[in-house]
């Protein structure tokens, strides 16, 4: 085919942040483009404004302001000179109006026309363009002004379990299973609700239910001039409350006979809507009829996941973007694209599984991302950098890790070893979450679906502290043996012999204790034996040689993976550890452990901590029930914080009188008093109204 460009394209504003930013600017680098960042405030120093040409402040933290500011960034376009802006994905990404204005101000939207963007975001237009291409979609009811009335009458025909979606909704917010008619009516009203406050649209429509469903999705671009090519499918049945946590490229469920079918179906669903560029269409396919898909939605924009496609086909997919956002004609043919080999990523998120899943935060104080030189087949995307601030501002997503292999078994073996050699200290993340999973005999099998890590999440738990993290705990306590000072000497120097350093260490609940006696002791080796007690866990005390390297002094940042040996029996593995107010966070190929020096907690200070309300994440004070003096009981509510699109409801630990330490609109931190709940003042019954009355 011949090859036109028609739009010179010499500089590109990347209208996002984080790790995809990052990812677009190494492309743009490749090909000879000008990069351009933006940033807002709390992104001032961050990884994707250090490697752009350029770098634009477009406002405050808040994404409102800064990101979804759409006069702000094509503001910051025009006044940078660049000819084109790419917008990753989430923020503007799939705003009309936004690829609207760009072309109002004569700079090129790379993704797809304004239309597109349009028609495919609105779930009930989107159902309606693909059936006039004969894809299918899920049996149910779907059209504009669709009362309760309509839904529950049109149900039975559906056939039970339905599923209520929202039209101009996703990642889960009002989506509802129902099993039966009865249930219906008060879904659907709820549905409304939840609709109408997070989208400002309750309009709603009915499909039938997939039995134990699998989320496959087809990537497809396509140019101007009428050319459409797919790229393979991914599975993408990972996921947590509707949110994808790992996906692979391609789908073990799927035969080349039903490949090549969901891939021409995809294509025409792209030919539906006029679209150009790179675009994902995602299907629902039952895990017991893999030949039998359904159209679920067409995401007008990349993919986080887009990376596992690009390692089995070899195809840079943001290049394909700006080529086709040029004018050019796709080079590729449908003949030319070859999946090889297996690819798989897991997300690296800010947020703590162990604990509900909640938003974390705080300063990356130490970083090790696993080997990527040629040949380990991984690929990290990823915008964290040590001394980042990780706030509570944008989406927890911090970082992705990508494995490829000659198979799936390959991969995954790959993927887990990436992992286990990602660092991250200062910041609790779901790193060892995504490792449980791997593990897990079903998704080894691949015999997957939609709901699986949901079912899994009830099961899982943070392994206790191996001892080895526990030695490096007690490790860091010990300075050199040749101190001149021999009262400051932590080696526990006396007449005689060698006393032992005793460590004791809380880890939750659970305490231990660790002894090492010191043969040697200097700045970078320390070489003894170590012993460790578990003083409430049912295990038996644990011993060995021990040796630990320091391979960097302090204050030379660590760059490379062996930057900690410890050495258990002649047993090297590679560690790290740092120390945050008084917490040493100690991170090894096993998992990562926050481990603080226990110290006996005097039963006056038990009782003064006993009523306070502390922030479990790092967020915003949206709302405060309660009011200064008044009396509470336990569980009442008192503050609703604001982390990561996800609010949470503090209430009173005790009964008694409530001081407030915080206003609406205050940013805190995690761990942070918000309020204090003081036992026998006032009586524990009366109510905050009463109290007001009083």
């Amino acid at each position: 085919m011949q090859n036109t460009t028609h739009r010179p394209i010499r500089s590109v504003l990347i209208a996002n942040r984080g790790e995809i930013a990052c990812r677009v600017i190494d492309t743009l680098r490749r090909m000879g483009i000008r990069s351009i960042a933006v940033y807002s405030d709390a992104d001032a120093d961050a990884r994707h404004v250090r490697e752009a040409d350029v770098a634009v402040r477009i406002g405050p933290a808040a994404a409102t302001r800064s990101y979804l500011d759409i006069d702000a960034v094509v503001r910051a376009a025009q006044q940078t000179g660049a000819d084109a802006v790419h917008p990753g994905y989430g923020f503007l990404s799939e705003n009309q109006k936004f690829a609207a204005a760009l072309a109002g101000a004569g700079i090129i939207f790379i993704g797809p026309p304004a239309e597109a963007i349009a028609t495919m975001g609105d779930k009930i237009t989107a159902r309606a363009a693909v059936t006039e291409r004969d894809v299918p979609v899920v049996p149910g009811l779907s059209r504009p002004g669709l009362t309760d009335d309509d839904l529950i009458a049109a149900a039975p025909d559906i056939g039970f379990p339905v599923l209520i979606k929202p039209s101009a909704g996703g990642g889960g917010k009002g989506m509802h299973r129902v099993e039966n008619s009865d249930d219906l009516p008060a879904a659907l009203q709820r549905a409304r609700r939840e609709a109408g406050s997070a989208f400002g649209d309750d309009a709603l429509f009915l499909e039938h239910f997939v039995d134990t469903p699998r989320h496959i999705e087809v990537q497809v671009l396509a140019d101007e001039h009428g050319n459409v090519i797919h790229l393979g499918e991914r599975e993408c049945s990972l996921q947590r409350r509707h949110q994808k946590v790992i996906e692979e490229a391609p789908s073990a469920l799927l035969d080349e006979q039903t490949r090549a079918r969901i891939g021409a179906a995809a294509c025409d669903a792209a030919r539906s809507v006029g679209y150009t560029g790179a675009g994902t269409v995602e299907f629902i396919v039952s895990a017991h009829r893999p030949d039998a898909f359904f159209f679920m939605e067409m995401n007008t924009r990349l993919q986080v996941e887009h990376p596992v496609t690009e390692l089995v086909t070899g195809v840079d997919l943001v290049e394909q973007q700006i080529r086709v956002a040029r004018g050019e004609t796709l080079t590729l043919v449908q003949d030319d694209i070859v999946l090889t080999g297996h690819a798989i990523e897991a997300r690296v998120y800010a947020e703590d599984p162990a604990n509900g899943f909640l938003p974390t935060g705080g300063t990356i104080t130490h970083l090790v991302h696993p080997d990527v030189s040629p040949g380990s087949g991984v690929r990290v995307d990823s915008a964290m950098t040590e001394g980042l601030v990780v706030g509570s501002d944008y989406d927890p997503m911090l970082a992705k890790v990508i494995a490829h292999g000659s198979d799936r078994e390959e991969a995954l073996e790959r993927l887990d070893q990436a992992l286990a050699h990602t660092r991250v200290l200062g910041v609790v993340t779901n790193v060892d979450f995504c490792r449980y999973v791997l593990a897990q005999q079903s998704v080894r099998d691949a015999v997957l679906d939609t709901e699986l890590l949901d079912r899994l999440v009830v099961d899982y738990a943070v392994p206790e502290p191996v001892p080895e993290a526990l030695i490096l705990a007690g490790v860091a306590r010990i300075g050199p043996r040749d101190s001149r000072d021999v009262w400051q000497s932590a080696v526990g120097w006396r007449v005689g012999d060698v006393a032992p350093v005793v460590t004791r260490l809380a880890w939750g609940s659970h305490h231990f204790t660790v002894s090492i006696v010191v043969d040697t002791a200097t700045e970078e080796v320390l070489v003894g034996r170590a012993s460790v007690e578990y003083e409430d866990i049912d295990r038996d005390p644990w011993q060995a040689d021990v040796e630990y390297r320091r391979m960097h002094r302090a204050g030379t940042p660590a760059t490379a993976d062996d930057s900690r040996r410890l050495i258990i029996d002649g047993v090297s593995q590679s560690w790290s550890t740092t120390e945050i107010d008084g917490t040493r966070w100690v991170a090894g190929p096993t998992g990562t452990w926050l481990l603080e020096l226990a110290r006996p907690l005097l039963d006056e200070a038990a009782d003064e901590k006993a009523g306070e309300i502390v922030s479990p994440m790092p967020g915003t004070v949206v709302a405060v029930t309660s009011s200064e003096g008044a009396t509470v009981t336990a569980g009442s509510p008192i503050i609703v914080v604001e982390a990561m699109k996800m609010e949470h409801a503090l209430a009173a630990p005790i009964d008694g009188v409530v001081s407030i330490s915080v206003s609406v609109g205050d940013k805190v931190a995690a761990g942070r008093a918000l309020a204090t709940v003081t036992a026998g003042a006032g009586s524990a019954g009366e109510s905050a109204e009463a109290t007001k009355e009083d």
